[in-house]
């Protein structure tokens, strides 16, 4: 049984302490976090610990951190917890500024330690199989890629704010996934985006629509379609063209009835959002670090994946600040 120590007690979290608490081979031994509520309330709910950063990276009896804090802790915590010795999962991004992930990155690698960035759409079981079935060949060579991404509702300024823009929070999903998906790095990217939504996102210095266009090595192009606002639900759909065929992975509705009548057909909405829709992902994920804490795997998800879709993302914003195509 391994032991995990927590870090952060907000709604992703919690997400992680349910699948912690579920899997067989792992418990939530402590949670570390002094600026939540709720901190108290969860390690009663599974019997844990609350200690404070420097006792659970000193404590023997923990195996890995599962690191769900704010995003301007992580890298700190990503080195902290290296120096100790414990097995990483850590939420994205690794860090909003690139030369401050490679330096963290440069001390995981100086101590050795397993590090996962938690990009938990690769384990989402429809996206996974279009990945597979592209490897098993069933639609020859890729060709083009689209990536369907749009929330259902925009969120606060104030948290555009301080979340890196758009790219950085939202986008950097979907420059991981086309990575994933087509097996190769692009070379190069090209961003439009505007101001629809909300006007204070605009205010903010944000954006919350656009439109990215990416070519890989071998010729083949990715194009990623963001919105803040749906109105209809968590939009998340795939489209991969090869070729001999397509792979589509469609949205996860609801349920599944559908109602025939005179009128047409009424259906159920997609997923109100990311807890919902990803909820299969989020437990695969954890099983495979569980994999990486057991020695039976390596981390899928590195810390040259955050490193990369965070590049991606700084590109995006160079293009879209310049107008003109970037290399990466």
């Amino acid at each position: 049984m391994y032991n995990i120590a927590l870090f952060g007690a907000g709604r992703i979290g919690q997400v992680h302490a349910v699948n912690i608490a579920d899997h067989k081979e792992t418990q939530l031994y402590s949670v570390i976090d002094p600026f939540s509520q709720g901190t108290a309330a969860l390690a009663e709910k599974y019997g844990a610990k609350q200690q404070s950063t420097e006792e659970a990276l000193a404590d023997p009896n923990v195996h890995g951190v599962l690191i769900a804090s704010a995003t301007d802790t992580h890298a700190e915590l990503i080195e902290l917890a290296a120096k100790a010795g414990k097995a990483i999962f850590c939420e994205k991004p690794v860090h909003l500024d690139i030369e401050r992930v490679r330096s963290c990155l440069a001390i995981v690698e100086q101590y050795q330690v397993p590090l996962f960035v938690g990009f938990n759409r690769r384990y989402d079981p429809q996206f996974r199989k279009v990945r597979e079935m592209l490897s098993a060949g069933s639609i020859g060579k890729a060709e083009s890629l689209l990536i369907t991404s749009r929330d259902p509702s925009p969120p606060p300024a104030e948290y555009v704010k301080v979340s890196g823009g758009m790219f950085r929070d939202m986008t950097i999903h979907d420059f991981d996934m086309a990575r994933f998906i087509m097996g190769e790095d692009p070379v190069s990217i090209y961003a439009q985006g505007s101001n629809l939504v909300d006007p204070a996102i605009g205010q903010a210095g944000d954006i919350d629509t656009a439109f990215i266009v990416m070519k890989f090595p071998s010729g083949a192009m990715a194009t990623i379609t963001n919105s803040r606002r749906s109105g209809y639900g968590y939009d998340q759909r795939i489209e991969l063209h090869g070729e001999k065929g397509l792979l589509t992975a469609k949205n996860i509705h609801e349920n599944a009835v559908e109602q025939w009548g005179e009128a047409g057909c009424v259906a159920a909405k997609p997923e109100h959002f990311f807890l919902q829709r990803y909820d299969a992902a989020y437990k695969a994920e954890w099983t495979h670090f569980v994999d990486v804490l057991a020695g039976r795997a390596q981390p899928e998800c590195s810390g040259y994946d955050g490193e990369l879709a965070l590049l991606m993302a700084d590109k995006a914003l160079e293009s879209l600040k310049t107008g003109k195509e970037v290399k990466l």
